[in-house]
């Protein structure tokens, strides 16, 4: 198997400076389907200064928004062109089901169309009124300049698509570094990005590990912002890493995100049919290998055993396997680490007294050779368990319970971060009040994981810093300026002379 050159830098594709590469594995056998060039320090400080000339000598950052905008919405075209393609290679890099694939196309392009639409409504700078005729005051926003954009492993399409559809929109030049698992589909983003006209030099991948290449990035001092999709962990290295050289910094850090659902919102067979099956979408989609996931079930007491029973008959029946094949509903975990991550989590909870009511397990028999484990649902959870206060990022539910609104309110507010979650109820007051009350960036009522492009995205606490999506996901990737013109100039007289 030779290896495919994944390094872009100024317009040319090339291997790492070093000769190295990384095998790529299947998640669902565990079996090498790819080779990718291995990058290191002296292939980022080429990418950046590639990143650097074309910013400070090219032509994108001047070029017209009209033929900017035209750009992206040519990019949003040739993934729907290769949608089934792109689809299935995330599907195999990722380990998430071939349909979770093809969404995920249909959402990047859903964003390059948007951040499009976005900059061709805008006017031409916002007028400040100085309160004389003979001042004429505007402020208008610019590009920040060479952007590093370090994408993670669980949606690496989508993830990329949210940072570079609104770098490019704002005129910037970037440097991207997917995951060193799952960088397969932002490299073909890459190469559609080129099909689709886009000058040498504006868009740059490295592909290799966050250290050396994300962390060299973070520090490096022609890069004027860097925006990191990942875990707690790596992006408070990412923000020690900027600080130096004081540029603007972006971080979406994960969750543990609360699904509340009130008694009241199960009334009905089919009300509670569908709090059930959104339970289950909360929690499981893609492994639960979701920032946002609804990992924590907050319900109430009164309701707790006929809806936690019914979510783990659910649950032991939701169908395992590779993610292209017919009929499967949950995929692999992305990598050994990320399996044996989730096992050390439950033996964790159930040391602590949890109670096992699905799951818990690796599923047995011919076509698990890859790293499969069960939807898991964790009864008689509490607050002081790491399983409630960790992200698991695997396919672990917890429930905890609650009497009064208030409880609720303060259980589900009662975590570190503050990215999403979700309140079900009949009562629309209450829906209201609850949803006013939940610190965390997007509430959902009577739903579950929907988002929208023009909706900011991003998270209260140590969720992180700074939003995507939405105009402060454009406004991320610019500078403000005020440019104040004096029509009429005369002499101050401030000194005497």
């Amino acid at each position: 198997m030779s290896a495919q050159q994944t390094i872009h830098v100024g317009g040319e594709w090339r291997s790492a400076a070093s000769g190295a590469t990384r095998e790529i594995i299947d998640p669902a056998d565990a079996t090498v389907f790819a080779l990718v060039a291995e990058g290191g320090t002296e292939d980022t400080d080429a990418a950046v200064a590639a990143a650097r000339r074309a910013f400070d000598e090219g032509e994108w950052p001047r070029t017209p928004v009209a033929e900017r905008a035209a750009l992206l919405r040519r990019v949003a075209d040739l993934l729907q062109r290769n949608r089934e393609a792109l689809g299935a290679l995330e599907s195999r890099d990722a380990g998430k089901t071939l349909e979770e694939g093809r969404v995920d196309v249909d959402c990047v392009a859903d964003a390059f169309r948007y951040f499009a639409d976005l900059v061709m409504n805008e006017s031409g700078g916002r007028v400040v009124d100085a309160g004389s005729d003979e001042i004429h005051s505007v402020v208008v926003h610019e590009p920040v300049g060479v952007c590093a954009l370090i994408t993670p492993w669980n949606y690496p399409l989508l993830q990329a698509s949210w940072k570079i559809a609104p770098a490019l929109a704002a005129g910037n030049t970037f440097v991207v570094k997917p995951s060193e698992i799952t960088p397969l589909t932002t490299v073909e983003l890459i190469h559609l990005l080129e099909e689709a006209g886009l000058p040498d030099g504006v868009a740059n991948i490295v592909t290799g590990a966050g250290d050396p290449v994300g962390a060299r990035l973070a520090e490096h001092p022609d890069v004027d912002l860097v925006s990191f999709t990942g875990g707690l962990s790596s992006g408070t290295k990412v923000m020690r890493a900027a600080a130096d050289s004081v540029k603007k910094v972006a971080l979406e850090l994960g969750g543990k995100n609360p699904n509340v659902v009130f008694a009241d919102a199960c009334e009905s067979d089919e009300d509670f049919d569908t709090a059930v099956d959104q339970a289950l979408n909360a929690a499981f989609i893609h492994s639960g290998q979701v920032c946002s996931a609804g990992s924590r079930l907050i319900v109430e007491e009164s309701l707790r055993e006929r809806f936690v029973g019914e979510l783990a008959r659910r649950a032991e029946k939701i169908r395992l396997g590779r993610g292209t094949d017919h009929g499967v509903e949950c995929g692999p975990l992305v990598s050994p680490q990320q399996l044996a991550k989730t096992e050390e989590y439950v033996a964790s909870a159930l040391a602590e007294g949890a109670v096992l009511r699905a799951g818990g397990r690796r599923p047995e028999g011919e076509g698990y050779e890859g790293y499969f484990y069960r939807p898991t649902v964790l009864d008689q959870c509490h607050r002081e368990m790491r399983v409630v206060r960790e992200e698991v990022f695997g396919p672990v539910l917890t429930v905890e319970t609650f009497r009064t609104e208030d409880e609720a309110v303060a259980l589900a507010n009662d975590t570190e971060y503050g990215l999403a979650g979700a309140v079900w109820t009949a009562d629309p007051g209450r829906a209201r009040r609850v949803a006013g009350r939940l610190r965390h960036g997007t509430v959902w009522i009577n739903d579950f994981h929907p988002y929208l492009p023009q909706a900011e995205w991003g998270g209260y606490g140590k969720s992180g810093i700074g939003r995507e999506l939405g105009p402060a996901g454009l406004a991320e990737y610019r500078e403000a300026k005020h440019i104040y013109q004096n029509l009429a100039p005369r002499p101050v007289r401030w000194f005497a002379g």
